[in-house]
């Protein structure tokens, strides 16, 4: 059986320094908003080029508590693509703002085109939620944010270090958010994420609001979460950060294999902008007749994973929203088709061949 994903082999990779590490971080005695964290919110502003990086405990939290530091609350509206995770969207309902939808692009990320017409007296701000390794057309995004004054929001919890124009995601927006849940490119060893900006008020907020609404112990400035990134995960995740380039290096080897090797007609290969750098956090297709194939594919004994299957306006939580079939026929003709396929870091080549292989005699 070969799995969509493997944590172990990146990790057995880089095992002495991440035992190295946690032991360190153990023996330390200080396990909260300390040392590591510190280090960490440096280093990784320093790599996505940001000034300021604000550690939280979870992707959904860094989305929620960075949407509330650009003050959109009730009554507000945020644009988002329908093809984005669920947690793009509680991002914004947390908040008690609403999603207004919009149709995704032949590279799976928010359409530029048809962003305008979504526009409203109520509209606050954009959400691009960059899916699959890939950045928006941030070009675009820019210019239609400052052209009606609003807000940009970019979820980069599946583009670490991808960039458009040489610029790294997250460094467009207002603000950044990422997750650093295991399975992603720069995964932490359980929950984890932040909030990068370039802006010194929200970061001040961000660090307060995460810690009970404390900017020491015990003087509450504001009522706040419970949201914070821990020593262990951070000290982790600085392991990792040193080795992302050779991370997203052997991504794209494997990408570019499969963009080569697979020759099926049926099967439709991902594109990438030639001003984008693509992390490939998935290899996603697409094919007709998804049922059939996955069966196959499980005969085959070959992993898979649907990215999604139930658009968000579709889902039981959004059901409010009253939106039906047939409201998003772009983004519910991807929920429909979307396979991602086996990729991970320390994937052999007989493994790849073999994925190759049993997709090239369906």
């Amino acid at each position: 059986m070969i799995k969509v994903g493997r944590l172990d082999r990146e990790f057995c990779k880089y095992q002495n320094e991440y035992e190295e590490k946690a032991l360190s971080v153990l023996r330390s005695g200080q396990y909260i908003l300390g040392n590591e964290v510190r280090a960490f919110e440096e280093e990784f502003a320093d790599y996505v080029g940001t000034q300021y990086c604000a550690g939280v405990a979870c992707g959904l939290d860094a989305l929620q508590i960075a949407i509330k530091a650009l003050g959109i609350g009730k009554g507000d509206e945020v644009i988002v693509q329908g093809n984005a995770y669920i947690a793009s969207v509680m991002g914004i309902t947390l908040n008690g703002g609403t999603p207004i939808f919009t149709e995704p692009d032949a590279y799976y990320q928010i359409d530029t085109s048809k962003i305008e017409e979504k526009i409203t007296s109520k509209t606050k701000a954009v959400l691009a939620v960059h899916l699959y390794g890939q950045t928006a057309k941030m070009d675009d995004l820019v210019q239609i944010c400052r052209k009606y004054n609003l807000k940009l929001v970019e979820d980069c919890a599946q583009a670490h270090g991808a960039a458009f124009q040489g610029k790294m995601a997250g460094t467009f927006g207002d603000v950044g958010c990422f997750s650093f849940y295991p399975s992603k490119n720069l995964g932490a060893f359980g929950d984890a994420g932040a909030i990068v900006t370039d802006d010194a008020g929200i970061a001040e907020f961000v660090k307060i609001y995460r810690n009970y609404g404390s900017e020491k112990r015990y003087h509450n400035k504001m009522v706040g979460v419970n949201s914070r990134l821990d020593e262990l995960q951070a000290g982790l995740l600085r392991v990792k950060l040193k080795h992302m380039q050779e991370i997203i290096d052997e991504r794209i080897e494997l990408s570019e294999r499969y963009s080569i090797g697979i020759q099926k007609n049926e099967i439709i290969k991902p594109l990438t902008r030639t001003e984008t750098i693509n992390v490939w956090h998935q290899y996603v297709i697409r094919i007709k007749e998804r049922e059939k194939f996955i069966r196959y594919m499980d005969e085959k004994g070959i992993g898979w994973l649907v990215h999604y299957p139930i658009p968000p306006h579709l889902s039981e939580a959004y059901r409010y929203l009253n939106l039906s079939r047939g409201s998003l026929p772009i983004t519910e003709g991807y929920a429909d088709t979307v396979l991602s396929i086996p990729i991970y870091n320390g994937m052999t080549n007989e493994e790849q061949r073999k994925v190759i292989d049993v997709i090239n005699a369906y």
